[in-house]
Order: C-alpha cells, then sequence, then structure tokens
C-alpha cells in the first residue's frame, strides 16, 4: 500500500487534482463534491446541482463505481482504479483514504482518516475503522478496528500495527 505518512484530519486536496483529460476517478469525485456544494444554494443551485448529478452518473458509468451524491467522504480521496467500487449512501471516509477497485462498504460504516482499503476488500454494517488503520485485498471486514491496525482474512484478524 501507500507509505507515505499523510494527515488523519488534514486533507491533501492534490490527491484529487485532475491533471489529465481523461481522469475519470478524480472527475467522479469532482461531480460528487460540486453536486454537494450547490444543492445547499437557492434555485440556480437546485438547477447546478441537477447537472452534476448528470456529470455523476456519466463518470459512475464510465468507472463503474457506485458511489452516493450524498455520501460523506472527507477531503483527499485517492480512488487508485475505482472500478466496482461500492459506498453505502450513509458510510462517511476520513481525510485522505485510500481506496483500491471492488471495495464494498456496506451500511453505515465510519473509515477514519488516512486509512487504506486494498482491492476487493468488505467492510460491512456499522463497522469503526481507526485512523492509519489499513485493510487487505479481500478481507471481510465485521468488527470495529482500532487506529494504526493492519488486518487481513476472511473474517479480517488484526496481524500487526502501522
Amino acid at each position: 500500500m501507500m507509505t507515505q505518512e499523510h494527515s488523519a484530519t488534514v486533507p491533501d486536496w492534490s490527491r484529487e487534482a485532475i491533471t489529465r483529460f481523461w481522469d475519470p476517478a478524480p472527475k467522479l469525485l469532482r461531480s460528487i463534491r460540486r453536486y454537494q456544494s450547490c444543492k445547499q444554494r437557492g434555485t440556480l443551485g437546485f438547477l447546478a446541482s441537477r447537472y452534476w448529478a448528470l456529470n455523476h452518473r456519466f463518470w459512475s458509468v464510465i468507472t463503474q463505481c457506485e458511489i452516493h451524491l450524498n455520501t460523506q467522504i472527507g477531503g483527499g480521496l485517492l480512488l487508485i482504479h475505482p472500478n466496482g467500487i461500492v459506498i453505502h449512501p450513509d458510510a462517511k471516509i476520513g481525510a485522505n483514504c485510500l481506496i483500491f477497485q471492488q471495495v464494498t462498504l456496506a451500511g453505515p460504516v465510519t473509515l477514519g482518516g488516512h486509512v487504506d482499503l486494498g482491492a476487493g476488500a468488505k467492510i460491512l454494517n456499522g463497522v469503526t475503522i481507526g485512523d492509519h488503520a489499513e485493510v487487505g485485498a479481500n478481507a471481510v471486514v465485521t468488527k470495529d478496528l482500532p487506529p494504526r491496525a493492519v488486518a487481513v482474512g476472511a473474517p479480517a484478524r488484526i496481524i500487526g500495527q502501522r
């Protein structure tokens, strides 16, 4: 996973920057953020939010990624390969998290800041994952994880500290 230490509270917005013409993951995140921003404004905001909802639908189809428009996402979210990611509308994602392909957040899951989720990880209903935790590929997390824990397996078990 990533070796650079990022803050669990201060977002690194450069992680979401659109760096080239075809950059689907950052464009998907931009559509979500702009939709949420426009939704809080008046009549013109409503019209703009409709545009960003359509934009979100386009990038959701392109990336095959399902992130609800009202999901609470901290800044600096990094989607390496957004294909197959499914995030429940009630999930809360902290700052500077990293999510690989085929990850599922099922139900009101809470991710702390700078959490790394490996490819195919499944985080089940009501689980809270602490700051700087790491979940291995194809792990199925059914219980809360403390900060800096490294968990692998199905069901996931803690194998060390980060």
